[in-house]
C-alpha cells in the first residue's frame, strides 16, 4: 500500500471480482483475465453475494441452513465457470480464491465494499447490470454505488 497525500492507496493487483450468473459477469471475468492474465503477483478473489431469503421462505417450511446450502450450490457452479474463464486467460488456480456471502441487512454493493475493506483489495471488477433507467432510479445500480462509494481503489465496470 502507498499513500497519496493523506489517502491510502491499495495494491491494485489484489483484485475482488463480484460474480453471478449473468453475461455481464462473464464479461467482467474475461476482461479481468485479459488485463492481468500473465502478470506476476496478481491475486483474484471471486465473490458471489446472494440476498436474504424472501419473507415467505420460512412460512413454506424452509430453514436458513437449507437456504444457505441451496445458494452455496449455485455459487459453486458460478465459481466453476469463472475458474474456467480465468485459467483460460493464464491465471494460475493458486492465485484465485472464492467466497459466497449473504447480504444480511445490506445491499449487494455495501457487502462488496465491506469485503473490499476487510481484505484490502485495491481493485474491484464488476459487470454492469442491464437495468433500465427507471429501474436504476428506483433501485439503484450496484456498479454505480461502487463507483460513488469506493475510496482509494480502482473499480472496473464492464458491460
Amino acid at each position: 500500500m502507498t499513500t497519496a497525500g493523506s489517502r491510502e492507496i491499495m495494491d491494485w493487483k489484489k483484485i475482488l471480482v463480484a460474480v453471478d450468473d449473468t453475461p455481464t459477469s462473464e464479461n467482467a471475468l474475461q476482461y479481468t483475465g485479459n488485463m492481468v492474465g500473465h502478470l506476476p503477483d496478481v491475486s483474484l478473489h471471486l465473490l458471489h453475494i446472494y440476498p436474504e431469503p424472501p419473507p415467505d421462505y420460512y412460512a413454506t417450511g424452509g430453514s436458513l441452513d437449507q437456504y444457505r446450502a441451496e445458494r452455496e450450490k449455485i455459487a459453486a457452479g458460478i465459481f466453476s465457470g469463472a475458474m474456467e474463464i480465468l485459467t483460460g486467460c493464464g491465471i494460475k488456480t493458486r492465485s484465485i480464491t472464492t467466497e459466497s456471502r449473504m447480504a444480511e441487512r445490506e445491499t449487494i454493493s455495501q457487502t462488496i465494499l465491506e469485503v473490499q475493506r476487510e481484505r484490502g483489495f485495491g481493485t474491484i471488477a464488476v459487470g454492469k447490470r442491464g437495468v433500465s433507467k427507471a429501474e436504476e432510479f428506483l433501485f439503484g445500480s450496484i456498479s454505480n454505488a461502487l463507483v460513488h462509494q469506493s475510496r482509494g481503489i480502482a473499480v472496473w465496470v464492464v458491460g
